[in-house]
């Protein structure tokens, strides 16, 4: 049942393409990356966390991933709409135009070596998540510059895909915040 009222939606979605975000930035590229998040739900979540951090852009790969379906615009509560969504077709060749561009690529891994508190990293940096289940595809973790992984101190093994990114980009912002306070002061 409607309520008398009426909207016009412009459905069409601007195009912006990886590079146009990066030639318009005045500061660090800060960005997030995910590889092959398949679930509308954490596709969301993960939009709102990258804006809630201020991330300038959210990457994923054309195929095999969910897109930017009406659940994930949903869920992600109006940050679809301030947070740029690119898709490409090859990540791993776009990891690397990242990295030409001074981008350092941290990859999130269960078995990485290195903890995510104890690893460090340049202030432009690109943050890459895997799909729930399966991870980081093995080009896309052979591609970053570094992998770290997330302490798990309990009896769970994981987390979902979405309080990953999460605590990776609060911890990355928390350290951006530090290291642009310590050239100020």
């Amino acid at each position: 049942r409607h309520q008398g009222v009426i909207a016009l939606v412009d459905a069409t979605q601007r195009h912006v393409s990886l590079d146009d975000v990066l030639d318009t930035l005045d500061e660090a590229a800060f960005l997030l990356v995910l590889d092959g998040v398949q679930d509308p739900h954490n596709l969301g979540a993960c939009l709102r966390v990258a804006d809630a951090v201020g991330a300038h852009a959210v990457i994923a790969p054309k195929d095999r991933a969910v897109g930017l379906t009406q659940t994930a615009v949903k869920v992600a509560s109006g940050a679809a709409e301030t947070v740029p969504y690119i898709t490409v077709t090859n990540l791993a060749r776009s990891l690397r135009e990242m990295k030409e561009r001074g981008i350092w690529v941290v990859g999130t891994d269960a078995q990485a070596p290195q903890d995510l508190y104890s690893a460090r990293w340049p202030t432009a940096c690109a943050w890459v998540l895997g799909a729930e289940g399966e991870g980081l595809r093995r080009l896309t973790r052979e591609t970053c510059d570094q992998l770290v992984n997330i302490p798990m101190l309990g009896s769970v093994a994981s987390l979902n895909v979405s309080v990953a990114t999460g605590i990776c980009l609060y911890e990355a912002r928390r350290r951006i915040r530090d290291a642009t306070a310590g050239r100020a002061g």
